[in-house]
């Protein structure tokens, strides 16, 4: 089972950090966006917080851009919510 997520980045941020806002999810990671160093920094952030391996997350959308998709494997959409909006 693979689930599409989609994000909106901002990189450059004081901080790393994913919130909920409404359906929407938002992340913000202190990572340049050159050479990929954000959306590399946006994958681990992401399994850090989903408790589950980086290699069960491909960033399928969004390469050069602030709105990603995210195909993640294993996990339902409402397990994900679940798991992103515990603090």
């Amino acid at each position: 089972m693979n689930t599409l997520l989609k994000i909106r980045v901002t990189p450059r941020s004081s901080k790393n950090e994913v919130r909920l806002d409404g359906d929407a999810v938002k992340v913000w990671v202190n990572a340049s966006p050159t050479d990929g160093q954000a959306n590399e920094a946006v994958i681990a952030l992401l399994a850090k917080r989903l408790a589950i391996a980086k290699s069960r997350l491909t960033l399928v959308s969004g390469h050069t851009g602030r709105d990603k998709t995210v195909s993640v494997d294993g996990l339902g959409l409402e397990q994900i919510l679940a798991l992103l909006a515990q603090p």
